[in-house]
């Protein structure tokens, strides 16, 4: 108890880490600087380090030839800098986070290649092939078992970062058809609180929705939205829900709304919007509300109307307008609480380059781990949970043993469990909430997982709606 209560002591000496963000107006849009290059469809991803990847897309909807260019915009600089190609040009692929800090580029513009960039070295090199090409829009969500699950009309496919290849998953409970000439889309992956992942999509006629367990391996049918939308967003919300708003044809009105409740497998009604929102971008905010940005518009030029969905309240409000009126563009929710809104086609059928940042009313920094140091750095403040020892070189951690640690910026009340990787593999999530006796702080208890490389000083980092942590170390065994 001795080592907590320690521990405890240097609780708010890390407050530098989160930093302070310039003043700014409360739920405002600024110029965030031009990207190097004008992109639509492309990719936008949140580092560990805190920079934000852009990656691919094209600089015209006619004829569409995919971009190989990357670069990458840092936030405490506020400019973009180019990152090299990826090995492959590409659009409406997928980017996705790995437990270890790289980040799988999957698939776009008809492809079976994929890759990896690692942003310790700033390096795109080639790895396994998916088996079956991405036609057309793909989705993919990192499991809590470490691997990718890449879904697409007619098959979904499993990514494993260790062996660097592709898997065939399970078969849709209800087929979806895909292939050349096919009419179905696979709009939205949503990994939901107990590990599961949502998938809707639709034939062109009607939608179509299924969940797949990975645990089993398995996809099972769930309810169906009232309609079917051409496009939509998905967001998950700190209650566990989901929220889908979009379009259900390039009309101009007000978008419709839907929330999926994974508890009944049901969709219920939560709108219209206040805004039209075909081909808009979504970002869960860190206070629990949901940014709804940009639309295309009748005609193909975009809309520059944004709104905030209030879960408790199921209500939409005004959040003032972009800079630019965009659509087919990025939302990444950065380490201070901001949201990047980068490219999209504006004016139609030309992308542009600009891109800004969503200040909202309340910024909350990204989550903070805490060091014995009290500088965020080295030593983490992480202890077994059996004796209350720090897991350090002399005391340390096992595999399937269980640790616990103090976090900040947790949702308070949310439902959706932190990410937790030691050395580059995700922990089991036994239990994230308050921290007794200290309000303001959360306390999150994890089971180290097997195959962890023994060390001294093994690197420890959460991430939680999409944001990293700083990353501190233990000792394991």
């Amino acid at each position: 108890m001795k080592q907590i209560q320690s521990v405890m002591t240097i609780l708010g000496g890390l407050a530098w880490v989160a930093g302070t963000a310039a003043a700014q107006p409360a739920g405002t849009f600024t110029a965030a600087g031009n990207m190097t290059t004008p992109r639509a469809d492309h990719t936008s991803t949140l580092l560990p380090n805190g920079k934000v990847l852009v990656a691919g897309g094209v600089q015209q909807a006619f004829p569409g030839t995919a971009l190989a260019s990357a670069e990458l915009y840092d936030l405490a600089t506020g400019s973009f800098t180019p990152a090299g190609d990826m090995t492959t040009p590409r659009s409406g692929h997928t980017a996705t986070v790995l437990a270890d800090g790289r980040v799988l580029i999957a698939g776009g513009s008809g492809e079976t290649s994929a890759e990896l960039y690692d942003p310790s070295t700033g390096a795109f090199t080639a790895t396994g092939d998916m088996m079956i090409a991405s036609l057309g829009w793909h989705t993919a969500n990192l499991l809590d078992n470490g691997k990718v699950l890449i879904s697409s009309p007619g098959s979904a496919q499993l990514y494993d970062p260790v062996a660097g290849t592709f898997a065939l998953a399970a078969a849709y409970a209800e087929p979806l058809p895909g292939g050349v000439g096919s009419q179905s889309w696979l709009e939205t992956g949503t990994l939901l609180p107990d590990g599961r992942v949502l998938l809707t999509g639709g034939t062109g006629a009607a939608a179509w929705t299924e969940i797949y367990d990975p645990r089993a391996d398995a996809f099972s049918i769930t309810g169906n939205p009232r309609a079917w939308y051409d496009v939509w967003t998905a967001t998950l919300l700190t209650n566990g829900k989901v929220l889908f708003v979009g379009n259900e044809e390039n009309d101009g009105l007000p978008a419709d709304a839907e929330v999926y409740d994974p508890s009944t497998g049901t969709f219920s009604d939560a709108g219209p919007a206040m805004d039209p929102h075909e081909y808009a971008a979504a970002a869960l905010l860190p206070d629990g509300t949901a940014l709804i940005t940009g639309a295309q518009l009748p005609g193909g030029n975009g809309n520059a109307a944004s709104e905030l969905y209030e879960p408790a309240a199921g209500t939409f409000s005004a959040a003032g307008n972009m800079i630019t009126p965009r659509h087919e563009h990025t939302a990444t929710l950065l380490p201070d609480g901001t949201v990047l809104i980068a490219g999209g086609y504006s004016p139609w059928p030309s992308s542009t380059p600009s891109a800004e940042l969503y200040h909202p009313a309340a910024a909350v920094p990204a989550p903070l781990l805490f060091s014995l140091s009290g500088n965020g750095q080295g030593q983490g403040a992480i202890w077994h949970a059996s004796t209350g020892q720090i897991a350090s070189a002399d005391t340390p951690a096992v595999a399937g043993e269980v640790l616990s640690m103090y976090t900040t910026s947790l949702f308070e009340g949310g439902v959706i469990p932190p990410q937790v990787a030691i050395g580059g593999q995700l922990a089991d999530i036994l239990y994230f909430g308050d921290a007794p006796g200290y309000p303001g702080y959360y306390q999150v208890n994890f089971r180290v997982p097997g195959g962890i490389a023994p060390g001294s000083a093994v690197p420890v980092r959460l991430n939680y709606i999409s944001r990293p942590s700083n990353a501190v170390t233990i000792g394991v065994q």
